[in-house]
């Protein structure tokens, strides 16, 4: 089983803060803006609260197209990977899904991704604080890539002009029509991978879910920039997409600037890490 670290949410360019880790511990990877989406943060909620009015008590502004832009009402995201049923409302037959497009599709294809390989989603996330009756970031907790969902894949699906889409996938922005001409336009390489009902090692579980913060989620190292990790010594031994041995350095492994899937080749003491944080989490 491949395990593939995948940067999902807000960073620099797009979105341009973290996404919040509630008083609460809850998380909210916050989807990236995108104008040819449907989908608003303002359709979006979490604890009876839209993603809009939490996002606007943090900023203002968010950053796409290359500008701060205002947040409104009507600001648009792109909701991938979809994997929490409870944000927004659901055909009877949903499942959690993440769609992947051009290169970076092309990658994961070439990395030989299948059936029943893991990713696990990560971002960078900030801890919050409610002060005055308002959510703001505080200013004492550091900025962290966490690791904060996963999905096991079931099905991989692709998408272009003429597939047969099920009514419970026709929300998913990579079924959607603007989607699939970027695909025949440029590629032909727009796929959508489908959560399993169950987990491979643990039937009891859901094929794809969300975490709750916790410690053991976090991938920065403590006292560093978040894209320098602290990971099991057993990493060493593995393969890992867009990384060599000259990512190892003395205090920290530092991950890469780009890339958006970062692939392990099957390793058994990888795999059984993943395992142990889902088992411990989900």
């Amino acid at each position: 089983m491949k395990i593939i670290l995948s940067r999902k949410g807000f960073d620099s360019a797009y979105g341009g803060y973290p996404s919040p880790i509630l008083p609460n511990n809850k998380m909210i990877s916050l989807p990236i803006p995108c104008e040819r989406d449907f989908t608003k943060y303002s359709d979006l909620k979490i604890d009876d609260e839209t993603y809009y009015y939490l996002m606007k008590q943090l900023k203002s502004k968010i950053r796409y197209q290359k500008k701060l832009r205002e947040l409104t009402k009507n600001t648009k995201c792109h909701l991938d990977p979809d994997i929490c049923k409870e944000v927004i409302e659901r055909c009877e037959n949903w499942k959690p899904c993440f769609g992947q497009i051009n290169g970076a599709q092309t990658h994961l294809r070439n990395e030989g991704v299948k059936e029943d390989d893991l990713f696990l989603f990560f971002g960078w996330f900030k801890r919050t604080k409610f002060e005055n009756g308002s959510l703001k970031f505080d200013e004492h907790e550091p900025d962290l890539h966490i690791i904060f969902g996963y999905l096991q894949i079931g099905e991989k699906k692709q998408v272009n002009n003429g597939t047969k889409i099920p009514d419970w996938m026709q929300n998913h922005p990579h079924a959607r029509e603007e989607y699939r001409k970027i695909s025949n336009r440029k590629s032909n390489n727009n796929k959508i991978y489908v959560a399993r009902d169950n987990l491979t090692w643990d039937e009891s579980k859901s094929g794809a879910g969300v975490f709750k913060f916790n410690e053991k989620l976090i991938l920065t190292k403590t006292g560093f920039s978040r894209s320098r990790w602290e990971l099991p010594e057993f990493f060493k031994k593995a393969i890992i997409s867009y990384h060599s041995e000259e990512s190892w350095k003395k205090e920290y492994f530092q991950s890469a600037p780009i890339g958006q899937e970062f692939i392990i080749k099957d390793n058994g003491e990888v795999e059984n890490w993943a395992k142990e944080i889902i088992n411990n989490n989900g």
